[in-house]
């Protein structure tokens, strides 16, 4: 399980606070250590991990054993290319539309919350935009049933976002295309639960959830969807030019890879993305259960689409939050306050989160409860 060696690094390093922010997230207190240790004098290179050239021997092992694990972890097959870019996902609201547009003029997208809508205002710089589904009516407290759904069929691509960082929501099932290229933003549950690859064309995920680090954008792309780019797509944003690349079109984040290659080692360590998955959903239950008993706090989504990662909560007194968080802080629990754009109260319990921190965040809820009764 996780909880184990990170436990025990952590009683070792003197660390006795958790951090449930949404991003830049918590890492594993066994990798933080690894890269101290590592952070000096690289495997005796005799230069620092932030001084290395990109294209070294030294910094090609870290790519090729990075690139070898996420498709070991995710079961990548060959046909879908494996990228590593700058820009964070609110690039890949751009990239996207323009790679996988072709000669058509429009594309699908599922309104479910605060990103999915900045994915669809940015490709609305691009293209036509057709709604397929749209969550408004419920608050962006659901999903609404594929069978209500209206896509467009002579549209280019469906995109949906499978976690909504912001309000909880969160895909537990992959959408139905429907011969279309599915195109996912996977950036605040990657790897915290199998998915499908081939059920999709192309993936994209910024790794300062549950890959480590701000900096560096996972892209899983099928390359055969890559046929119609226009010629005047710039040459940064297209996708053929970082796959000839090998991800080295330019400097990349090197410090930023090299953490999401010590993640990606560390997942395999936990038992891979399967044994995460179980953890993960027993991390989520234990919270969500605190708050459907609770007479002090709630929270509005519907069961069958709550969020594994991200578990946003009010207090029925909305003026006891503030409260709640200077004791949380002084309790040394970390980043509760919900996104600015919402206020309230927001636990994300990303992969590197162990159980036992989830758990003693149970218990100071329950606590400032009985309090405050």
């Amino acid at each position: 399980m996780i909880t184990a060696v990170d436990t025990l690094a952590a009683v070792h390093d003197g660390r006795c606070g958790y951090n449930f922010g949404a991003g830049p997230a918590m890492l594993p207190v066994s990798v933080v250590l690894e890269l101290q240790q590592e952070l000096p004098n690289y495997k005796g290179s005799g230069i620092s991990i932030l001084e290395m050239n990109h294209r070294s021997p030294g910094f090609q092992k870290i790519i090729d054993q990075a690139e070898q694990d996420l498709r070991e972890l995710m079961l990548i097959p060959d046909e879908y290319a494996v990228l590593f870019l700058h820009g964070g996902a609110t690039l890949q609201f751009a990239m996207a539309p323009l790679n996988l547009l072709g000669s058509r003029s429009s594309a699908n997208y599922t309104n479910t919350g605060h990103w999915s809508a900045r994915a669809m205002r940015e490709a609305g710089r691009i293209c036509s935009v057709h709604v397929a589904a749209d969550a408004h009516a419920s608050g962006y407290t659901d999903i609404p049933p594929e069978a209500q759904w209206h896509a467009d069929k002579d549209a280019a691509y469906l995109h949906y976002t499978v976690n909504e960082t912001i309000g909880g929501v969160e895909f537990h099932w992959q959408p139905e295309a429907k011969g279309m290229p599915l195109v996912a933003d996977m950036t605040s549950m990657i790897l915290s639960r199998p998915v499908d690859v081939t059920r999709h064309a192309l993936i994209y995920a910024a790794t300062q959830k549950n890959l480590g680090i701000a900096g560096i954008t996972l892209v899983i792309v099928r390359r055969d969807i890559l046929k119609d780019v226009p010629v005047s797509t710039p040459t940064m944003l297209d996708y053929r030019e970082h796959i000839r690349a090998h991800s080295l079109f330019n400097t990349p984040p090197v410090f930023a890879w090299y953490v999401a290659a010590k993640m990606l080692t560390w997942i395999k360590a936990q038992g891979g993305v399967a044994a995460l998955a179980e953890c993960n959903q027993h991390k989520s239950a234990v919270l969500y259960k605190l708050l459907d008993e609770s007479g002090l706090y709630s929270n509005n989504v519907k069961r069958s689409c709550r969020s594994w990662m991200n578990v946003p909560f009010n207090l029925i007194d909305h003026k006891l939050e503030t409260v709640f968080l200077q004791a949380a802080t002084a309790a040394g629990f970390e980043g509760l306050a919900g996104h600015r754009s919402v206020g309230g109260l927001r636990a994300s319990l990303y992969n590197a989160m162990p159980e036992a921190g989830v758990y003693a965040l149970a218990d100071f809820m329950r606590e400032f409860e009985r309090a405050h009764a």
